[in-house]
């Protein structure tokens, strides 16, 4: 009795490849290049515009929309989104339920989930995590970062390690950052926040008040210094 259940599941994941495999072989037929066919899963339908590049083991969920020029690093998930002409998906990388414009770099190794939409020529780095925003043309937002419930105006610099506060642990907050405004690596930003244009966050800040517009903000501890500090028993 198994052997036979094991037969007709073995049967039915051949056609499941065989099908899946056919729908590889049509993209390539219109002109997308795909680095090994068998490691492309498609689980669901995608349009592809012209010139359009698929590295090894990528799977690709829902509804999908590639424009011109459009790459996809090895090892990415491609679930229910639209990605805008000349946009280069860099490896390990998961774009669900998203809006990219054109001429973006993602990832690698970035989470962008859903209900985002990115406009054009943004750049989102490694480690990059952006949920429920809106992140506006020529942003970038390069290393090691959170960026949720949030609206970014254009050109705002997010530095490394920075992160939106957005939840105070009964509600979700929103942040709000201006145009052109430069948010310095480490920092903290309290939601609800906002940020506006040309204003400046130093370094390891934590930030909870609103920034006026080309100001600078620095929110973090002196530094002290004790000086003949022994140090632990351990190292004396």
């Amino acid at each position: 009795m198994n052997g036979k259940k094991i037969n007709e599941i073995r049967v039915k994941c051949q056609l499941d490849k065989e099908y899946a495999l056919q729908k590889v072989y049509e993209l390539i037929l219109g002109g997308v290049q795909v680095t090994n066919p068998e490691l492309l899963h498609i689980k669901g339908e995608v349009k592809c515009g012209k010139n359009v590049k698929f590295e090894a083991n990528i799977v690709v969920e829902g509804k999908v929309v590639l424009g011109d020029n459009v790459s996809i690093g090895a090892n990415t998930i491609l679930r229910a989104c639209n990605i805008g002409n000349g946009t280069v998906i860099k490896p390990f990388s998961l774009i669900d339920g998203t809006v990219i414009g054109t001429n973006c770099f993602v990832g690698p190794y970035a989470h962008i989930r859903p209900d985002v939409v990115v406009g054009d020529d943004v750049s989102i780095g490694n480690f990059v995590e952006i949920k429920n925003s809106n992140i506006s043309s020529g942003c970038r937002i390069n290393h090691l970062s959170f960026v949720g419930d949030a609206d970014l105006a254009g050109k705002v610099t997010i530095g490394a390690g920075t992160i939106t506060c957005n939840h105070d642990g009964v509600g979700i907050n929103r942040t709000t950052i201006g145009q052109g405004a430069y948010v310095g690596s480490g920092s903290n930003l309290i939601a609800p926040l906002k940020i506006n244009a040309n204003a400046t966050i130093a370094s390891g800040s934590t930030i909870t008040d609103e920034v006026a517009i080309n100001t600078l903000a620095i929110a973090r501890a002196r530094q002290v210094i004790v000086k003949n500090w022994k140090g632990p028993k351990s190292q004396r």
